[in-house]
């Protein structure tokens, strides 16, 4: 049986991932298996058509594939995504089809379910036979047990393969809009909106101002007296993704740093703006491999929030509301950077007169919040997020990242620990005892002691 292992670590050999596969080919050495680092040799495979074909050729005689991969930044890292999109571009998709496979995950389950929605999506775009999923943690292969586990798992994959196993798929393909947006509306000079103080910045990937992207906008920008400032990142000099060395767990320094513009881009524009507008094309199910590597290269900060207290929203070509997975990206994204998600606006939906009133309200919507400093409690997508990053920083990666956890302990992130928590203690110091005994806990009204402090707040007239 031929196995291909598509190797979506920009560290090629020497990720972690690969480590879970050689453990495979150690454990299971009858099998023929290929391992392709193709995230590592992206820019080669994008100028070297004669490669890419050489890889497409191994794909189709292969068995079963397995993409394999490190969770960067909620997905799969921009070198991966670049290759994916590739794929597309040459119209190799028939290579895949009817493939068996799975694919295997290492992370600290941060948003790895949302890079395993994104890869399974794409195996249903390119017609494989999807069996399941592997979300390891990255220590996984140090445990005997969690060892076997895995081992288990790829027996199961490889006997789905013998078996011929009939498969479903879970993801519709995306349906594009037909649709041109044509603004119309002009506004008076009293309806225009002014920033005053505040800094509006749009960063973009859109390619040319005649698109849907383009004209959106350009719209947006035209509610504004001011001159709105507007960065397309393909403009900007990156010299690559990241190739996570984590060197800048020491103290946030990126190895690319004096290198290219990246640094410069985020601190001095990104971090230095109110509010920001972040604009893109959906490209599969995501945005651009050229996004991705802006929210990866942002990783030089590791687990410490740049975007604190900033007013967020999306301008989006193309069908966000079939694509969920990508909304919970980009949302999360915000809540954890310690900013409020305005919206999102597509070309989805509407007419263009619609879209002009709908773009119109959005940028007035920012600029109000941004004036109110309004910033919304965060969901569970922003609080099970900070205390992931809380956990693991404080626990077995502290040696890594000491400037997270420096930043954490000066700023009350270490205050959230439930054993912190001072009321609670005080609480529970008085409550469980009482709750120990019988009558008392079974005359105790909890709702209207749950009540309690929440009535002296609405009674309060001075609070």
């Amino acid at each position: 049986m031929k196995i291909v292992i598509l190797n979506g670590s920009p560290k090629g050999d020497e990720s972690v991932t690969m480590q879970y596969m050689l453990y495979i080919k150690k454990k299971i050495p009858e099998n023929e298996y290929k391992f392709l680092n193709v995230a590592q040799q992206v820019s080669k495979i994008e100028k070297d058509d004669t490669r890419f074909q050489e890889i497409m050729k191994e794909i189709q005689s292969a068995d079963g594939i397995i993409w394999g991969f490190p969770v960067y930044v909620m997905l799969i890292c921009s070198q991966f995504k670049r290759f994916i999109e590739l794929i597309f571009e040459r119209d190799a998709q028939s290579n895949f089809k009817d493939k068996y496979t799975v694919i295997l995950s290492t992370s600290i389950h941060f948003y790895d379910h949302t890079a395993q929605n994104y890869m399974q999506a794409i195996c249903d775009d390119l017609d494989m036979k999807f069996i399941d999923y592997f979300s390891a943690d990255s220590w996984d292969l140090l445990y005997p047990k969690k060892r076997q586990t895995w081992l288990h798992f790829m027996e199961n994959f490889f006997t789905s393969i013998e078996r011929k196993q009939a498969t479903q798929k879970k993801y519709s393909p995306l349906l594009f809009r037909d649709f041109t947006y044509e603004p119309q509306l002009a506004l008076k000079d009293a309806d225009l909106l002014t920033l005053g103080e505040k800094k509006l910045l749009i960063v973009t990937d859109s390619t040319s101002l005649d698109t849907n992207l383009g004209k959106m906008i350009n719209q947006l920008k035209s509610y504004f007296t001011d001159e709105i400032e507007t960065i397309n990142i393909h403009d900007l000099h990156l010299i690559s993704g990241c190739i996570g060395c984590t060197q800048c767990g020491y103290n946030h320094e990126c190895v690319f740093e004096d290198k290219d513009e990246f640094k410069e881009f985020w601190e001095e524009k990104v971090m230095k703006a109110d509010i920001l507008i972040f604009t893109g094309q959906m490209k599969d199910r995501f945005l651009s491999a050229r996004w991705k590597m802006i929210y990866d290269r942002a990783f030089y900060n590791n687990h410490t929030p740049t975007l604190i207290n900033k007013q967020v929203g999306y301008l989006i070509s193309g069908p966000l509301s079939q694509n969920q997975n990508l909304r919970e990206i980009l949302q999360a994204h915000v809540e954890y950077q310690n900013s409020n998600l305005v919206g999102f606006v597509t070309d989805e939906f509407g007419t263009s007169e619609q879209l002009d009133q709908i773009l119109y309200d959005f940028g007035r919507s920012l600029l109000e919040l941004s004036k109110q400093d309004l910033i919304k409690p965060p969901t569970f997508l922003g609080v099970g997020a900070i205390k992931i990053f809380r956990d693991d920083v404080y626990g077995r990666n502290r040696f890594v990242f000491l400037a997270d956890h420096e930043y954490y302990e000066t700023h009350g992130i270490y205050d959230t620990f439930p054993q912190r928590d001072e009321r609670a203690k005080r609480m529970n110091e008085k409550l469980i005892p009482l709750m120990r005994i019988d009558k008392v806990r079974k005359k105790l009204n909890l709702k209207q002691e749950f009540l309690k402090p929440f009535k002296r707040v609405i009674e309060d007239p001075n609070k």
